[in-house]
């Protein structure tokens, strides 16, 4: 944060515009001060054994294919092994609509713990870009001043060290991400193979690379509080219950210095606005630009041990909390909530694992009545469309349930391989005396391995004797 900009951002109550943006509509560049402390700690290990998870799944095959997969243009979805299509689209609402409530309970509850912990713009601009930058231009005041300098040498070989190290990160991200969507084996083809084999996939990779080349080199904080959603719905989803990082006013203020024991514990050292990366005061109250990262605390908890006072002056807790001192307790509404969620995780499970590896549409040919056949029998011709879901190849057999009816394939053998769609032509024969309507209804078994999958049922035409 400028200098300017620090003084009045400590003292304002009330804002009708992000902190990044002065009066005169232009950018103010942030310089917040590295953190560190246990908080920032933990957060670094998610961070990286979340970033563990990026590069490292993409790599995890079952049975040959992708662990994880999301492959929107060819229509190809893959979660823990188990391959998804299209005919699986109320598995996907299902999903969505657990994660709008987990969403909703996790915000009331816990306010914007994923924005501080897990968010990947998070992850990575603090976890690897932002290092990179204390590493390479210096902590708060050095950037400041280096921003200030000339374009001197020392200030050219640090601005191109750095943007040369941004961009490599950004190509090896782009990759990552690529990866989770087509897969490790098409990306590799990609990359080895010439340009105009690939040129598609080569201008996507090129153009999110520079796409997270811009937003963690220039736009950074301003993802959170212009492009990002999320933080414009905590008036919504917040409450006087959920827990934040709280200042606790009524033990800090009046604010005033070390030696002054009449003021509260806030010695006013603004520690806690130097280290904010996005730039606020966190003494305000809950601010659309915060993202709960716990850097505040951190740099607050550090102060509180120098002047010998306890910690938790800003701390994670709720606005009732703090005012009337009371404990966090689960609400109804949490309860509810909670209760909800869990609801439709058992649901959306029961529905995942218990869903068939063989989904069989059975379709009469349109346009043809039945035919006469000998031995007093009556055919209808049918268009059978299979799908092998599951991840080895199955060999399937289509048995009509129906006494006095038997089925003949045009192709034979129905041999699926993994992952595919099988689609054949078949006759289904009917004695003409177990006809009792003119639309007859048939039965018929879907077995893979002599176990049977599923159970369609099909109309059949023909006269009765």
């Amino acid at each position: 944060m400028s200098e300017e900009n620090h003084d009045a951002s400590s003292q304002s109550t009330f804002r009708d515009s992000i902190v990044t943006v002065d009066e005169q509509g232009k950018r103010i560049w942030l310089f917040p001060k590295k953190p560190k402390g246990r908080f920032y700690n933990r957060r670094k290990i998610v961070g990286w054994t979340l970033l563990a998870i990026l590069f490292g799944v993409p790599l995890i095959k079952i049975n040959g294919s992708p662990l994880f997969l999301f492959h929107v243009i060819k229509r190809e979805f893959i979660l823990f092994g188990v391959h998804f299509w299209p005919q699986d689209s109320y598995l996907f609402a299902i999903a969505m609509i657990s994660l709008l409530v987990g969403i909703v309970l996790f915000t009331t509850v816990y306010g914007r713990f994923w924005c501080g912990w897990t968010c990947p713009q998070t992850v990575f601009l603090e976890v690897l870009f932002r290092p990179i930058e204390y590493l390479i231009d210096g902590d708060r005041n050095a950037q400041m001043k280096l921003k200030a300098a000339a374009w001197n040498f020392d200030k050219i070989w640090k601005r191109l060290l750095k943007n040369s190290i941004f961009i490599l990160l950004s190509v090896l991200i782009a990759n990552a991400l690529l990866a989770w969507v087509i897969g490790v084996d098409e990306l590799l083809q990609i990359i080895s193979e010439p340009i105009s084999k690939h040129s598609g996939g080569f201008i996507a990779i090129v153009a999110l690379s520079g796409f997270l080349f811009f937003i963690y080199s220039w736009f950074r904080e301003q993802v959170c509080s212009i492009i990002c959603p999320y933080g414009r719905l905590q008036g919504v989803l917040l409450d006087r219950s959920s827990i934040v990082v709280s200042y606790d006013y009524l033990r800090g203020e009046p604010r005033g210095k070390a030696k002054q024991r009449e003021q509260g514990d806030c010695i006013d050292c603004n520690s806690c606005v130097d280290v904010c990366p996005a730039g606020i005061d966190i003494r305000n109250g809950t601010q659309l630009e915060c993202i709960n990262c716990t850097a505040c605390i951190d740099a607050c908890d550090a102060v509180m041990d120098k002047v010998k006072k306890p910690r938790g002056l800003i701390r994670y807790a709720s606005e009732k909390n703090i005012a009337e001192g009371l404990p966090f307790k689960i609400s109804p509404r949490i309860i509810a909530y909670t209760g909800l969620l869990i609801g439709l995780l058992i649901f959306l499970s029961v529905l995942l694992f218990g869903r068939s590896d063989v989904e069989t549409t059975i379709l009469r040919t349109s346009g043809l009545l039945y035919q006469d056949q000998p031995n007093n029998e009556i055919s209808n011709l049918y268009n059978a469309k299979l799908i092998n879901k599951s991840t080895s190849p199955i060999k399937v057999e289509l048995r009509p349930l129906n006494k006095g009816a038997r089925i003949q394939m045009v192709k034979g053998e129905i041999n699926i391989p993994k992952s595919s769609i099988y689609q054949d032509v078949f006759f289904v024969y009917i004695d003409r005396d177990s006809l009792n309507e003119h639309t007859n209804e048939i039965k018929i078994g879907v077995y893979a391995n002599e176990k049977r999958m599923e159970t369609v049922d099909i109309s059949f035409i023909g006269d009765k004797p």
